[in-house]
């Protein structure tokens, strides 16, 4: 037996402090939730063993029985849980107990509110996992050791929750890991075994792992007090609806019920099992594409890997829940997923089965939650899942100018329906905001017209569409590309438009032309244009002044395009300009109908300041002051 060496202090991270406190202070009304925690921890812990044996027995040493154990002490009031599992290496418990190693923590403590209630809701997004232990403990203390090392190169880990914790090296004869925790004066009444097989059977009753608790009455020893079997290959017949909420919340670690689930069992030539979950809440690293996700593959009921792409796509990785099945060796590694057919087509199926399921969402009253949550994400298969493109796409909602509402809810199927007969096309426009898309030059002909036009206003928007180019054989057509200028509906130019205007304005055209010589390709009169002076717009070959500013923002360079200035002749600012075509001020108000094109789409000027000058020294001017 090794001597311990000596206690080594070493303070939280100041994030784990700050979910430390969250905890404590927050979950004082759902206190028992910490046992669901630490028992799902210790699940956890045995499925990577049981895993990690089956290439390497001798991490089993010996012991291959795989159990949690659940004890107490009503004197000493410490509850004790106990499991047989992995366990850790020093450096593992100072990662895993000291620090947050996850995605999304600045945002998650960024939106606490103060307000309890609502604080303990967005831990169910965050999950506190171990921590949970200091809800109902004013002191911790955790032995374990890593499976296949000697038996003197334990660890106890030991900490009152305030800042700091102490670890050393200890001797450890078993492999696993041991929680004692020592109870808060109002938290003793946990030291029961009633109430901890209550809490046990609401929780974990179908962890496929046993969990044993001092036996009940005269007999001496421990019992399995679960049912210790994988819920999943139970038939629907045999659960409730609270069956699948409970363990939809021991294996996302998720406070809330799910807002819809779907459980099949498939047999034939391919046997699989398949649960999947969508979650009310996004959890806060949803927009780290590789964080690992809840979707869990097992074989024969032997837990093999989490989130592999493999099994589910990136835009389905809100998607949580287990794929069970006989067909894929025991021994499977990730190079063996990539290659195996017989995974594929689970994967395949169990794509349709989830978009299945987002379309009875979509039916409901719920579709609006789930799309406000999870919405940007699933346009992100429309660029990844070719194979399913249409049937995604008759999934997005947008804004549009039919309600001119922030809240996406115009569907595609939507839009065609309400076309006109001769309207060959889905127009839309794409800037950085829905007030910006709402109040655009661009839209005020169609609005003129009674054309519908969608308002994408989400960065993805810009992707999206350059790989949805149409719906039902409709095209998608932004309107801020040149080629809509002078076009009827079907695409035919209006011979008696351009006649009309040909010689009209050209002398200050060309004037205007050459004071924005360095910013403009062409400048020309618009149809398009009622309310507002001037606008720019792209030729269907140049990416769009948004796509241009998100490609920048993402520091890559964009070479400089010039685009083509309309102006509405109508409009008497323009007929102001024109009275002024022959003064030296031409050039000012050359660039100030430019720039304010560039402010009314929602870009930065590259000068501020000098447009405010000019703006000041021209109404100046004006007033005859």
């Amino acid at each position: 037996m090794a001597t311990e060496t000596q206690k080594e202090e070493r303070g939280f991270e100041s994030e784990v402090q700050q979910l430390l406190d969250l905890v404590i202070n927050s979950l004082y009304s759902n206190k028992e939730i910490f046992l669901r925690e630490l028992v799902s921890n210790s699940s956890d812990a045995i499925d990577k063993l049981r895993f990690l044996s089956l290439s390497d027995a001798g991490l089993l040493e010996g012991a291959a029985e795989l159990e949690i154990t659940i004890d107490f002490n009503e004197k000493k009031k410490t509850v004790t849980i106990k499991d047989n599992g992995i366990g850790m290496t020093k450096e593992e418990v100072i990662s895993n107990l000291g620090t947050i190693a996850k995605s999304g923590t600045k945002e998650f403590f960024g939106a606490l509110s103060g307000d309890q209630t609502k604080d303990s809701q967005l831990i169910g997004q965050f999950g506190v996992g171990f921590y949970a232990a200091f809800i109902v403990a004013d002191r911790v203390v955790v032995t374990t050791r890593k499976a296949g090392i000697t038996g003197d190169e334990g660890v106890r880990w030991e900490s009152e929750g305030k800042g700091a914790y102490t670890v050393e090296t200890v001797s450890a004869e078993q492999r696993g890991t041991e929680i004692v925790l020592h109870l808060k004066k109002e938290a003793k009444e946990f030291a029961a075994n009633h109430r901890l097989r209550n809490i046990c059977k609401k929780y974990s009753d179908h962890i496929s792992v046993p969990i044993r608790m001092p036996s009940v009455g005269e007999e001496e020893g421990y019992e399995v007090i679960n049912e210790a079997t994988a819920m999943w290959q139970k038939s629907k017949s045999e659960l409730k609806d609270e069956d699948y909420q409970t363990f939809y919340k021991l294996i996302s670690h998720d406070f809330m019920d799910p807002l819809k689930w779907v459980h099949s069992k498939v047999e034939g030539k391919i046997e699989y099992t398949t649960l999947f979950y969508i979650p009310q809440i996004a959890p806060f690293d949803l927009w780290d594409r590789e964080a690992k996700h809840g979707v869990k593959l097992y074989v024969q009921r032997v837990f093999i890997m989490d989130d592999a792409e493999e099994l589910l796509p990136r835009y389905l990785r809100f998607v949580r829940g287990v794929i069970d099945t006989n067909e894929l060796p025991l021994n499977v590694s990730r190079e063996i997923l990539q290659k195996d057919k017989s995974l594929d087509k689970i994967r395949t199926a169990s794509i349709k089965k989830i978009l299945g399921l987002i379309e009875r969402l979509a039916k409901g009253e719920s579709y609006e939650k789930f799309w406000s949550t999870f919405g940007k994400v699933l346009k992100e298969g429309i660029i990844e899942d070719t194979v399913n493109r249409e049937r995604i796409a008759k999934l997005l909602r947008f804004s549009s100018t039919i309600d001119d509402n922030e809240n996406p809810a115009v569907s595609l199927s939507d839009y065609v329906s309400r076309m006109g007969e001769e309207q060959t096309n889905i127009y839309y426009i794409t800037t950085e905001s829905f007030s910006t898309a709402k109040n655009s030059p661009h839209i005020e002909y169609f609005r003129g017209q009674g054309t519908e036009v969608l308002l994408l206003h989400d960065q993805i928007d810009e992707w999206l569409v350059s790989h949805l180019t149409e719906f039902e054989g409709k095209n998608l057509k932004s309107i801020v590309h040149a080629d809509l200028e002078g076009k009827n509906e079907e695409g035919k130019a209006d011979e008696n438009d351009e006649t009309k205007e040909i010689g009209e304005h050209d002398e200050f055209f060309a004037k205007i032309r050459e004071a924005l010589s360095e910013e403009v390709e062409d400048v020309r009169s618009s149809k398009r244009l009622t309310t507002s002076p001037a606008c720019l717009v792209s030729s269907a070959e140049q990416p769009s002044a948004n796509l241009e500013r998100l490609l920048q923002a993402a520091g890559q360079e964009v070479p400089k395009t010039k685009r083509i200035l309309e102006l509405n002749m109508e409009h008497p600012v323009i007929a102001l300009a024109q009275e002024n075509q022959d003064s030296a001020d031409l050039k000012d108000w050359s660039e100030m109908l430019y720039e304010q094109s560039i402010l009314a789409e929602g870009g930065k000027l590259e000068d501020p300041s000098g447009f405010i000058k000019r703006m000041n020294e021209m109404m100046l001017k004006l007033s005859g002051a």
